[in-house]
């Protein structure tokens, strides 16, 4: 159960909230009953506090009758200094490098565990994307999750190893294999990725830094990496330096 708010006395601001604790990564439609359970608040509580959330549009119903987190959250949370910032400031340097590659693009952070997508601009190849504006994916299976792991703290990364799971049959869940290639990752200053989280995908991401941290990643998504590579690098390493520099 994701929330404990049917204690008596419980505010409707603890309610409300716990109704958005509810969802997570293996919960992203919930039905109102099973909302509820999570919750831990009466079905009818949770169908009155639902149809606000709804109306305001923290919370969306899908065509199944489920519900869903709404788009409003998603606004709301990049308005947070941090996110808006480096989206707005990211923004010139991925428009110049997608007008140079016409490849996806993606700008990311860490969010615990996954990778955060905080801005992505389309390519115009054929390549399968399963990345969205304010998803979350597995770090080890992505250029720019590799890239944030690679710099992650130490005990990030050991959770992060402990639980490998197999996107595709290409995913790295050997731990002792994804070590090496974290470790080569900060020492080439890149990481790339085979069709590790969508077949027919590869791709490459490099860190963002702000000053010595790293702060985010930026990323391309192309059929292929067997000719291109180098040039690709160089091109993302330029984005990624003028975004540090706009940072401070």
């Amino acid at each position: 159960m994701a929330g404990n708010s049917s204690a008596p006395g419980a505010s409707v601001a603890s309610k409300v909230l716990a109704l958005l604790e509810a969802f997570d990564e293996d919960h992203r439609r919930l039905s109102l009953t099973t909302l509820a359970q999570r919750a831990g608040l009466p079905v009818p509580t949770a169908h009155r506090l639902v149809a606000e959330l709804v109306g305001w549009g923290a919370l969306a119903r899908v065509e199944s009758g489920e519900y869903v987190v709404g788009r409003r959250l998603w606004d709301l949370g990049l308005l947070a200094p941090h996110q808006a910032g480096l989206v707005e400031i990211a923004s010139p340097f991925l428009q110049d490098l997608h007008a140079a590659t016409r490849s996806t693009l993606h700008l990311a952070v860490r969010d615990g565990l996954e990778v955060l997508y905080l801005d992505r601009l389309r390519g115009h190849a054929s390549v399968p994307v399963v990345s969205t504006v304010g998803s979350r994916l597995p770090l080890h299976a992505t250029g720019v999750g590799k890239v944030l792991l690679a710099h992650a703290p130490a005990d990030v990364q050991a959770q992060a190893l402990a639980r490998l799971t197999r996107v595709t049959p290409y995913t790295v869940v050997a731990p002792g294999t994804l070590r090496r290639q974290l470790d080569r990752v900060v020492a080439e200053g890149y990481a790339t990725t085979s069709e590790e989280m969508s077949l027919g995908a590869c791709s490459v991401g490099v860190p963002v830094r702000r000053g010595d941290e790293v702060v985010a990643a930026v990323g391309i998504v192309v059929p292929s990496l067997r000719r291109d590579r180098a040039r690709l690098v160089a091109a993302l390493e330029v984005a990624a330096r003028g975004i540090g520099r706009s940072l401070g």
